[in-house]
């Protein structure tokens, strides 16, 4: 009877155990990721790649890094600007009516803002200066284009801007002078190749509000003629100027005349003895600066 009770055990409880099935991994569904990848797409090894990318965390090293480039890239494309519609304003910056368009590689003046005050160009590859560039800008009042490679100025490039007070043409490559609006206060030419020659007879005569003309490091023979009586500053040093008369400054038929406004006039660098030359001073309050032994 003991024998009998294994071979029953098993004979009963033997084919109600099943064996269990076996558990199914499902894959990871990447289409969760809003990345712009169809995973459908790819192959069999760019999944298995793709799969391997997989951190435990549940991220994407691969897609997450693409996605910081898009970022980045989207950001550098896109360029803070105050107006849009204009294309001198996607590469300079454009402000409250000044234009600042310094050290970009420009080589020609670019368009402007039709309300336009104030123009810095400074340290760009600009060559020349057309009267175009300044024919509808009626409303500056400030231009500096120091350091730039100016040859030439067209006649009359500024012939229209008649509000404008300031204008620097320094560290250039002019051999002249171009006609000079009417209302300027400053002018700096100082480190071109200016000769007398390249100066009118008559270029300051008639800028009767001009007080500070700077001319020095160029190539002057001689002082300029008919220098404004508004004039208080004038730099003239390190040219080649040799002579001077007595009415460069003064009026040698009006011994009594006095040149009032005149605070300074430098001169130094230049091959001649001022000390020659008293009479031509007389007007001035202070003695020019340069040699005078």
């Amino acid at each position: 009877m003991k024998a009998l009770q294994p071979t029953f055990f098993l004979f009963v409880f033997v084919p109600l155990v099943k064996s269990a099935p076996p558990i199914q991994q499902e894959s990871p569904k990447f289409d969760e990721y809003d990345t712009g990848v169809t995973i459908g797409s790819l192959s069999q090894e760019e999944n298995d790649m793709l799969s391997k990318d997989i951190r435990k965390d549940g991220r994407n090293d691969s897609l997450d890094f693409a996605l910081r480039l898009q970022g980045d890239d989207s950001e550098l494309s896109v360029r803070p600007t105050k107006d849009t519609n204009l294309p001198t304003c996607l590469l300079c910056v454009c402000l409250s009516g000044s234009v600042y368009c310094e050290e970009i590689d420009i080589e020609a003046v670019p368009p402007l803002p039709k309300e336009t005050a104030y123009l810095y160009a400074r340290f760009n590859k600009i060559k020349r200066i057309a009267v175009s560039d300044f024919a509808d800008i009626t409303t500056l009042r400030r231009i500096d284009f120091s350091g730039n490679m100016i040859e030439e100025i067209e006649d009359g490039a500024f012939s229209k801007l008649l509000l404008l007070e300031e204008l620097s043409l320094a560290e250039n490559r002019l051999v002249k002078l171009p006609v000079l609006p009417p209302k300027l206060t400053t002018f700096n030419a100082n480190q071109n190749k200016i000769k007398s020659r390249g100066i009118k007879a008559n270029a300051f005569k008639k800028l009767t509000n001009l007080a500070y003309l700077y001319l020095g490091h160029n190539a002057l023979e001689s002082v300029p003629l008919n220098l404004p009586e508004s004039l208080r500053i004038l730099h003239l040093q390190h040219n080649n100027i040799t002579t001077i008369n007595d009415d460069t400054f003064c009026k040698s038929n009006n011994t009594r005349y006095v040149r009032t406004r005149m605070d300074e006039i430098r001169m130094e660098g230049n091959p001649i003895q001022l000390a020659k030359h008293v009479n031509a001073f007389s007007c001035l309050r202070t003695l020019p600066v340069g040699t005078y032994y």
